[in-house]
């Protein structure tokens, strides 16, 4: 894990412009950090995906097509700390489906905590966690041959080009039978005075989230970012519907990272690029999946219209 660490900062800070990958915002500080950026006022999205998990279960659950003698696999993508797909799990064990619940992550820690709250909040309830990369792990559980419900939620997508969007979810179709239900949610686009400040909240959680990242690097890779020289920076651009964050440089400075064996030089105002977070559309949506091997049966939304869980069904 380390090593693929060091040789992605290695790749991105040799690039240019410089990047960072997003994945790593998650160790055990930037768990904690993102589960209070869930509960921001700003941070709209969480509340808006709850909102269909609390008050659409059971269309949810119809839209699956789910036959309560079958027994299923439900595989969570990403799961975090299952606050959204809680509701869900228990409507389904208070039903008497027969199912495993199979959340995977990246976070062994978010993992544990996930494990831990879902044993006493939902005793009856199969847990089988996975740590790692999801196509690894959905290659290993493909041979079972059962029917399969993937859950992407939290608009993960959005941290994807359109491109690779389609090449993951084509990917997730590799890995499926016909009939396999994808559960994929995705942040509709809006006006920017809706969407910025939740990238961008006045506490600065989300700013402390984003340098935590730097933070890591100089833990594990033995680097000397020096914190105060650098911020955090989101844009939007309502137009193409792409939100993104970027950690900038405030002065000139140089940066060692020994693990790696190199000094970075950052210009002031350089910008890191550390995030895309894309909003959609039913035209963008359609387009993402036309080259794979699903189709749209259903979209749900919130009350308010600002989220959609697009149901998905693998041909």
């Amino acid at each position: 894990m380390i090593e693929t660490f060091k040789n992605e900062v290695k790749k991105g800070l040799e690039a240019n412009p410089k990047t960072l990958p997003s994945k790593y915002f998650y160790d055990k500080k930037g768990d904690a950090l993102f589960v209070e950026i869930m509960n921001l006022p700003e941070y709209y999205l969480t509340r808006s995906e709850l909102d269909i998990f609390k008050n659409k279960t059971q269309q949810l659950i119809q839209t699956f097509d789910l036959k309560k003698d079958t027994y299923f696999e439900l595989i969570e993508l990403g799961a975090g700390d299952g606050l959204k797909t809680k509701e869900l799990l228990k409507k389904l064990d208070s039903q008497n489906f027969k199912f495993d619940y199979f959340p995977i992550d990246i976070s062994a820690n978010a993992l544990h905590l996930l494990k831990e709250d879902l044993n006493t909040a939902i005793p009856n309830l199969s847990v089988k966690t996975q740590q790692g990369d999801y196509f690894e792990v959905l290659d290993s559980l493909k041979e079972s041959k059962k029917p399969k419900v993937i859950l992407f939620l939290g608009s993960n997508i959005g941290n994807m080009t359109d491109d690779l969007a389609s090449e993951f979810i084509y990917k997730l179709g590799a890995n499926l039978l016909a009939g396999d239900k994808l559960l994929l949610g995705v942040d509709l686009i809006k006006s920017e005075e809706i969407v910025l400040p939740a990238y961008n909240d006045s506490k600065g959680i989300t700013a402390a989230f984003n340098i935590n990242l730097l933070d890591r690097i100089n833990r594990e890779l033995k680097s000397d970012f020096n914190l105060n020289n650098f911020k955090h920076q989101p844009e939007y651009d309502e137009k193409d519907g792409v939100a993104k964050s970027f950690i900038i440089s405030t002065v000139e400075q140089s940066v060692e990272v020994k693990t790696i064996g190199k000094t970075y030089h950052f210009a002031k105002g350089e910008k890191i690029h550390t995030e895309i977070s894309r909003k959609y559309n039913d035209e963008l949506i359609e387009k993402i999946i036309e080259n794979t091997d699903f189709s749209i049966e259903n979209k749900i939304m919130d009350s308010k219209g600002y989220f959609a869980d697009y149901v998905l069904i693998r041909n």
